[in-house]
Order: structure tokens, then C-alpha cells, then sequence
């Protein structure tokens, strides 16, 4: 029997999903991310080393495919070695807006890339302010999860084209565009594969470290949020999952693509077809800020639904948005707080089930699918008392997967590709 591996790297921690050929959970392991090491590439290499120890030696000998997910625009310039020259810039640092108006310069209108957090606003931000010493060491742009891939095979790191969107990767011609190849980061972009394609044999230092086989190959990875997708049984156009973890991310599925960076909406391709939609700055990370895990779950069981909310909230924790509003200086909304930690909750979790159902209606206005249902997926999956305020917000069912974690849809990435989504007529 040959197993698949799913690794997914979030802003919280590491976590794996081992599964067989008929998708039953065989393993999983997970590592919590200190607050120094959501940024520290040597911390996520010594996670993964602790989550491949955490798998029994009798699974890893019969794992026969390797797939990673990493956060959407998280990444690392690198040497020719693949060290690391720089911090990695995570998926909401939005020191790229310095470096904006050279992304609109060079992109086209409705370019995933126009935006100050994207991976291209990043990689011209480094070419503005590092030294030329360091450029000139520079080699390639890697996203979090094209680096830790590459630490799992000894073959040239690559990405996949769903992390490249954000550098300005085309994914209708399956290229980089005209107008990349002539910037001045033409050097550093790596090569680009389809999410699931085989890039080569695990590196022999784990066959002899974890005893994978041989024979196992490491496959080319998606981005977190894409990977919680796959992981739901969202098949249909009009159905969507809806990503409940440190920010809040809605995917679609559409037949065909939808960009307008104005509101910040994006289309990733899915074989065939397309899932459109964006991701919010708002999210777990915001409750986090007030509430710990066991106040969560009890004050959520305190508030009385019947009531409708009356509190007028934007959650963010810093100015700046993403979607459905593009706007790097939009201002948080959390005041008045109110005397009972329940009712001040009660508005946070409406003001994003709220911010949730404004993405969507944006995503109709503009041609997608009518939305028929929705799949949720992170962490806020468990709260069913969000998942009810969600549902009368969207009024549609609102339901949990079988499978909500990012790392079970990276090990069905890993196991069939995009072969589920790709047309047979």
C-alpha cells in the first residue's frame, strides 16, 4: 500500500496528514510555532525534521508521495544553495507598498500582483532596499513552501502556480509574462510547475534518516488556503470553502476567472477550472488578540444568538486590508467594547461572518457562480456558534468537511494531483 504525505506550514505552526489510497487518515503530527519562529526559515526546517519524527517508521517506509502547502506571498530571497539572505517576509507585511508604484508601472491592470503584499511588491521592495552586496548573492525567490519542498529533495527548488500568482505568474498561459521577464527580478524567479507534478526523489540523507522509500517523491505544493479546499468535498461551481484560521479566506469555484485587484479578487486555476476569491486581514488572529482558546469556546457558548448584533466592527489587528476592500490603510473598527466579554465577542465574530458575506456578494456582482453552499475549514470550523450567525449572514447551508486541515488536502495533492478538477469532455 502506497501512502501520501501532506505537510502544511501556517502562520501558527507545522502540521502532517499521512493518508492511504482511499483517503483514511493514517497519522498526523503538528508543531505550535513560537512567536520568533513564524518568520525563522532554520525554525521551519527543524519543525519539519520533529513532524517527520512524529510519523511511525512503519507509515514512512511506505509513503510514496510528498506535497507542502505554505501561506499565500510568504517568502525568502535565496542564495544559489538556497540559504536564506533575507528574513522571510510573511503573507501580510506590507513593506511592498513602498515598491507599489513600480508594481503598477510594469503589471497590468487586475494583476494579482498589485498589491502591497504581494510576492512581486516584495521582490522589488528587496531590489530598492537590500545592499548589492547581498543582490548580488541573490539567486531566486522562494515562497515558504517551494523552500521547504526543496529541503525534502536535492533537486533545484520550483514552485507551483498557484504560489507564483502573486510574483505575476500567467496562469491562462501557464508563463511568465512579457513584461516579468524584463523586470529587473527576471533573474530571481524560479521555475514553475503545476500543484501535485512530480519534481523528483526525496533526498537520500531522509531515506536514510526516516526510512522513506527510495522510490518517494517529492510533488510541487499549493499555497495553505488552496490546499484547505482540496481538503473539502467542494466539487461544484457555486460551492465554496470558506478558511476560518489566522485571517479569513473565501474560495469559489467558477468555470471561469475573475480579477479586479480594486476589491482585491483573484482567480487561482484549478486544472480545468478556477477558484476566485480573496483573503481578509480579518480572522482568528484578531480574537486571539483578546480571547485565549478555552475563553473562546466558552463565551461563545454564552451568547445568545437570538439577539442580533448591534455593534458596528472591522477586526483587524493593524490598518491595512486585502479583500473585499484593497486598501493598505484601512482603519480597524473595534470600539465601543462592551462591560460583558461575551457581547464584545458576539460582535467580532458577526463583523467577520458580516465581512465573510460582503466577499461573497462582491464575488456575484462581478460574474461568479450564485453561491450554493459552504464548506469551512481552520480552526473556526469548531465554533458552531460562528458557524450559525455565518449561516444566517450568507443564507446558505453552511456545513464542515469531513476533512477540514490544510495538511489532508496538500496529502491529496500529493496522491491525485488536480486530476478531480480537470474536465473529461
Amino acid at each position: 500500500m502506497t501512502l501520501s504525505l501532506g505537510i502544511d506550514f501556517g502562520t501558527s505552526g507545522v502540521r502532517a496528514a499521512v493518508i492511504d489510497p482511499m483517503g483514511q487518515v493514517m497519522a498526523k503530527a503538528r508543531y505550535q510555532f513560537s512567536v520568533h519562529e513564524v518568520i525563522e526559515p532554520a525554525a521551519w526546517a527543524r519543525s519539519l525534521h520533529y513532524l517527520l519524527a512524529q510519523i511511525p517508521r512503519s507509515l514512512r517506509t511506505q509513503i510514496g508521495r510528498i506535497a507542502v502547502n505554505g501561506t499565500s506571498a510568504t517568502v525568502l530571497l535565496c542564495d544559489r544553495a538556497s540559504n536564506p539572505l533575507t528574513p522571510a517576509l510573511l503573507y501580510n507585511d506590507a513593506r511592498g507598498r513602498d515598491a507599489l508604484a513600480e508594481v503598477r508601472s510594469v503589471a497590468p491592470v487586475n494583476s494579482p500582483a498589485l498589491s502591497a503584499t504581494s510576492s512581486l511588491a516584495k521582490a522589488l521592495w528587496w531590489r530598492q532596499t537590500l545592499p548589492l552586496a547581498v543582490q548580488s548573492q541573490a539567486s531566486q525567490i522562494l515562497h515558504q513552501a517551494d523552500w521547504i519542498a526543496g529541503l525534502l529533495h536535492s533537486s533545484p527548488p520550483v514552485s507551483d502556480y498557484h504560489n507564483a500568482l502573486k510574483l505575476g505568474y500567467d496562469v491562462r498561459t501557464l508563463s511568465y509574462p512579457d513584461w516579468l521577464l524584463a523586470s529587473l527580478i527576471a533573474p530571481w524567479l524560479p521555475a514553475v510547475r503545476e500543484p501535485g507534478e512530480v519534481i523528483s526523489p526525496v533526498r537520500p540523507s531522509l531515506v536514510a534518516d526516516f526510512s522513506f522509500p527510495t522510490t518517494c517523491q517529492i510533488c510541487a505544493g499549493t499555497t495553505d488556503s488552496i490546499a484547505a479546499f482540496l481538503a473539502s468535498e467542494a466539487c461544484a461551481p457555486g460551492e465554496a470553502v470558506t478558511s476560518l484560521g489566522s485571517t479569513l479566506v473565501l474560495k469559489l469555484l467558477s468555470p471561469q476567472p475573475i480579477n479586479d485587484q480594486a476589491y482585491g479578487i483573484y482567480s487561482h486555476r484549478l486544472a480545468d477550472l478556477w477558484l476566485v476569491g480573496g483573503a481578509s486581514n480579518t480572522g482568528g488572529a484578531v480574537l486571539e488578540q483578546y480571547f485565549d482558546s478555552a475563553q473562546l469556546v466558552k463565551l461563545s457558548a454564552d451568547i445568545d444568538i437570538s439577539d442580533p448584533c448591534q455593534l458596528d466592527y472591522y477586526p483587524l489587528i493593524a490598518p491595512g486590508e486585502r479583500f473585499p476592500v484593497n486598501d493598505p490603510d484601512y482603519p480597524p473598527r473595534l470600539t465601543p467594547r462592551p462591560e460583558r466579554d461575551q457581547d464584545f465577542l458576539y460582535g467580532l465574530l458577526s463583523a467577520i461572518a458580516k465581512i465573510e458575506a460582503d466577499g461573497y456578494q462582491k464575488l456575484s456582482d462581478l460574474g461568479a457562480p450564485t453561491l450554493q453552499k459552504v464548506y469551512t475549514a481552520g480552526g473556526g470550523a469548531k465554533n458552531m456558534t460562528w458557524q450559525t450567525i455565518r449561516q444566517r449572514q450568507l443564507n446558505v447551508p453552511v456545513s464542515s468537511p469531513k476533512q477540514t486541515e490544510a495538511a489532508y488536502g496538500s496529502a491529496q495533492l500529493a496522491q491525485q494531483g488536480l486530476d478531480r478538477f480537470k474536465r473529461t469532455y
